[in-house]
């Protein structure tokens, strides 16, 4: 059936995208319509005269990124993949929010969902993952790009909302952006003066213009929604940028269209029932009563718009295939990179320490380690939130990553441990790149929501986090970690890793660089330990389990010490007094608790024997998810108070991280 001929084909594909978004809200009964209703002019503009993107092949790796950071708009994506022939089915659209559909509520990646880039919904996290998108492009770039070879070169657009710009995530990595001048990296803001609860004016009066021109970014904008030429001409405008990377201010009606509920809240987070659907339909001039409804023609106008991403690519193979003639060793290098494959033998100079070397910080440790990856990874690039001296991060050699180049490894996040963990989100999206970020462990609470979506959108995200224990001393109870490791491994497919001594850091490095389907955390200690015998065997082998008999008994043991850590060498002290006294003592080191909970049955039983009951754990952190592990006849050590401004070394004697501590503990296990 044709169209209403009083509509161009552009405005009519736009009712399109806006009914088809309606109609997904309303058949889920839940959802928000009213977001799409308002924004579908200016994603039709970007996405049909402006994204360079082939759906027929959505990784296209010199593809342009779209982040719908405004994700509770999702209806609006769905509708944009679907039409723009992703190969989204109509029936997944028809399954909006519902159990094992590829349109969950809010967009996922690697959910399985074609063309979406990012997770969001937590707001401001999208922008803010555009953010690092946009620095992966400009790092390969500056990279890999040479004379009249561009092979790295494109955009990244967002569509955020005065939700996104609220929340204090977005102040940090926009200021990161504009000091950085990504000029390639366009954000168009949904600017509805809406939010769930009402009228914007009632918590948010700030000038967006003012704060975003202090960011160091250049600000446009456009009043009327439904003006594609003038949005088309902000996005041109924005494209000429190339030092600053741009706002375009879209002001729009939240449920346009809506005669009753247009410009209110109430149409914000709720489908708005059939009598108010068919109210809609007449204000678009639509003509179909039919749900789900395309027009003939916008599907063929949907249909020619593929083409000219097919073309793109094409050109874009071309180029590629003429790369690898003139620069064949960088061509391989990107390869590998953007398929997420290490170089053989990558780890050759990863350190092994013997236990005649003196004892070392695992902060330190890492360092040597991280620097050891840096020369066999030439895609590894990170940075610290302004605490590399601390956190042993620094990348030697490598340059630093700024404005004037942008090839640098070394990456200055400033005091922005929130944009931060967004940022290497957004790196890893983005792909060709293994991001690495630091800070002390007691600051990871700053960046833990996005830890937690690297987590659900299983992100090779690397986080080295030092000062992992009351050991801080005299900083204090504000900067001692005691809560933060449990509450951290409560993160599902996060791995944990809280390494004994320099090896088993060594270890966590190789675990880290070879797992490519979520995030890895190091918990480091700022304090000297000893190189313990055994470690340098386990590091390459038992380690990787995360859990192995660091030290044996003679004979079945009679009780066992398991512990992280510094925690790992005052075992291997308690073991030592137990055995004066006739005691035989297993020793077990568990670098990454739910790594070995992962292991076969048959493994964690040479590790913890059933018939041995007698167990105490032993970590300087709160004393919770250790029941798993020792059973009900163990016992676990830890503390369940702040910490206290000391001496390290006191500090941990005063809290019970003492050898006489863990033997009487011992001891009491025994008598049962």
């Amino acid at each position: 059936m044709s169209s209403n001929t009083n509509q161009s084909i552009e405005s009519l594909a736009v009712n399109t995208i806006r009914m088809l978004s309606i109609d997904a809200v309303e058949k889920a009964n839940s959802g928000h319509p009213g977001m799409p209703m308002g924004a579908a002019p200016m994603a039709y503009a970007l996405w049909a005269r402006h994204l360079k993107h082939n759906p027929a092949n959505p990784k296209w790796f010199d593809r342009d990124r779209f982040v719908l950071s405004a994700g509770h708009g999702s209806a609006l994506l769905y509708s944009l993949l679907h039409l723009f022939g992703y190969g989204l089915p109509m029936e997944e659209v028809k399954s909006f929010r519902q159990w094992g559909s590829l349109t969950p509520g809010h967009p996922e990646v690697n959910h399985g969902t074609p063309g979406v880039e990012a997770t969001t919904g937590p707001l401001g996290q999208g922008i803010s993952n555009a953010v690092g998108i946009a620095m992966a492009e400009a790092h390969l770039a500056a990279r890999y790009n040479q004379d009249r070879f561009s092979v790295i070169d494109h955009f990244t657009y967002t569509i955020c909302s005065d939700g996104d710009l609220m929340e204090g995530i977005s102040h940090e990595s926009a200021s990161l952006a504009g000091h950085l001048k990504l000029g390639k990296l366009i954000a168009l803001y949904d600017s509805n003066d809406i939010s769930l609860d009402g009228n914007l004016a009632e918590s948010f009066s700030e000038d967006i213009q003012k704060r975003f021109e202090a960011y160091g970014w250049q600000v446009l904008r456009v009043d009327n929604e439904n003006d594609l030429d003038a949005i088309g001409q902000a996005i041109e405008t924005a494209q000429k940028e190339t030092s600053k990377p741009t706002l375009i201010e879209v002001k729009t009606t939240i449920g346009f269209g809506s005669p009753n509920l247009a410009g209110t809240h109430k149409i914000h987070g709720a489908p708005f029932g059939p009598e108010e659907r068919e109210e809609v339909r007449k204000a678009y001039g639509w003509e179909w009563e039919e749900h789900f409804y395309i027009p003939e023609d916008v599907a063929g106008h949907f249909e020619s718009l593929k083409f000219a991403g097919e073309e793109a690519e094409k050109k874009w193979n071309a180029l590629f295939a003429s790369y690898k003639e003139a620069y064949p060793s960088l061509a391989q290098e990107l390869e590998k990179a953007i398929n997420g494959e290490l170089p053989a033998d990558w780890d050759q100079a990863l350190p092994t320490y013997q236990t005649t070397d003196k004892a070392i910080a695992t902060r330190s440790a890492s360092g040597e380690a991280l620097n050891a990856v840096a020369q066999g990874v030439p895609n590894f690039i990170g940075g610290s939130a302004d605490l590399a001296s601390s956190n042993k991060t620094e990348l030697k050699k490598q340059g630093v990553f700024h404005a004037e180049d942008y090839a640098g490894r070394n990456i200055w996040f400033g005091v922005r441990e929130h944009g931060m963990g967004a940022a290497l989100n957004g790196m890893a999206l983005h792909g060709g790149v293994r991001p690495f970020g630091a800070t002390f462990l007691v600051f990871s609470d700053y960046l833990r929501p996005s830890i937690r979506l690297a987590a659900i959108s299983k992100l090779p995200v690397l986080y080295v986090f030092t000062h992992d224990s009351i050991s801080v001393g005299e900083d204090g109870p504000t900067h001692e970690p005691v809560e933060q490791i449990p509450a951290l491994r409560l993160i599902p497919n996060l791995k944990v890793f809280r390494p004994g001594d320099a090896n088993e850091t060594v270890s966590a490095y190789r675990y880290a660089l070879n797992h490519h389907d979520g995030p890895v955390l190091l918990a480091l200690s700022r304090q000297n330990l000893p190189i313990l015998e055994g470690t340098a065997e386990a590091s390459t082998k038992d380690a990787l389990k995360g859990g192995y008999v660091l030290a044996d008994s003679e004979g079945t043991p009679d009780v066992i010490l398991i512990a992280t850590g510094s925690e790992v060498s005052l075992a291997m002290e308690a073991k030592e007094k137990l055995k004066t006294q006739g005691v035989n003592v297993r020793v077990v080191s568990m670098p990454c608790r739910e790594l070995f909970l992962e292991q076969p049955e048959a493994y964690r039983e040479s590790v913890l024997p059933h018939a041995v009951t007698a167990r105490v754990a032993i970590e300087a952190a709160y004393p919770v998810g250790w029941e798993q592990i020792t059973g009900d006849a163990g016992e676990i050590i830890g503390i369940n108070t702040f910490g206290a401004s000391a001496p390290g070394n006191l500090v941990l004697d005063k809290y019970g991280f003492n050898v006489d501590n863990v033997v009487a503990h011992a001891e009491r296990v025994l008598k049962g």
